[in-house]
C-alpha cells in the first residue's frame, strides 16, 4: 500500500511540474530560429536543446520577393505567401483554427494593437486551409503568432495566447530592426 501511495505522489508531482513548465511557456514571445537542412540537424541541439533548430542566419535583407524572387536571408514571409500585404512598419500574423477559443481572444488583442500602432497590419490565417505554410513554419498549435518586420523577416513567435504587453514589446523590436517600407 505504501509503494502505491509513493507512485501516486510522484505522478502528481511530475504532472504539476509539467503543467507549470507548459504554463510558463504558453503565449511567451520568443526569438525565432530557422530550420536547418535535414542532414545537418542530427545531434546538434539549438539554444533550446531540441536538436531541430538553430539561430536564424544573419544577412542583408533584400526584401520579400527580392531580386532572386526569394524572401530575405533568415526566416521571412512575403505578401504572396501570406495572401495579404505586409504592414509598412510591421505585421502580426496569427494562425488560427475554427474551434480554437484562445484564437478569438488573440484576434482581439492583435487587432487592438494593430489598430493603435500606425503601419502595423494584422493578418489571420486559417491553419486548416494553409497546411503548406503551417508545415513550412512548423506551426504545431493554434493560436501561433508571428511578428514580422517591415521586410517580412520573422522577429518573434508565440505559441498560445500572448499577452498584449509582450506583443507591443515584440512590435517595438520589429520596428527597430527594419526601416519603414513604402507601400
Amino acid at each position: 500500500m505504501t509503494s502505491g501511495l509513493a507512485v501516486l505522489l510522484a505522478a502528481v508531482v511530475v504532472a504539476v511540474a509539467a503543467g507549470a513548465v507548459w504554463r510558463s511557456r504558453n503565449g511567451r514571445m520568443r526569438r525565432v530560429s530557422t530550420p536547418r537542412p535535414p542532414a545537418a540537424s542530427a545531434g546538434k541541439p539549438d539554444n533550446e536543446g531540441n536538436g531541430r533548430l538553430e539561430p536564424a542566419a544573419p544577412g542583408p535583407a533584400s526584401g520579400p520577393g527580392g531580386p532572386d524572387g526569394k524572401p530575405p536571408a533568415g526566416l521571412a514571409l512575403s505578401s504572396k505567401q501570406l495572401g495579404s500585404e505586409l504592414g509598412a512598419r510591421a505585421t502580426l500574423v496569427q494562425f488560427s483554427s475554427a474551434f480554437c477559443a484562445p484564437c478569438r481572444a488573440t484576434r482581439r488583442i492583435l487587432a487592438d494593437v494593430a489598430g493603435t500602432v500606425d503601419g502595423v497590419t494584422h493578418v489571420e490565417i486559417d491553419a486548416e486551409t494553409r497546411l503548406d505554410l503551417v508545415r513550412e513554419l512548423n506551426v504545431l498549435r493554434t493560436p501561433t503568432v508571428l511578428v514580422l518586420a517591415a521586410d517580412g523577416r520573422v522577429i518573434r513567435r508565440a505559441s498560445g495566447q500572448p499577452r498584449k504587453p509582450d506583443v507591443v514589446a515584440a512590435l517595438d523590436e520589429a520596428m527597430a530592426t527594419a526601416p519603414l517600407v513604402d507601400r
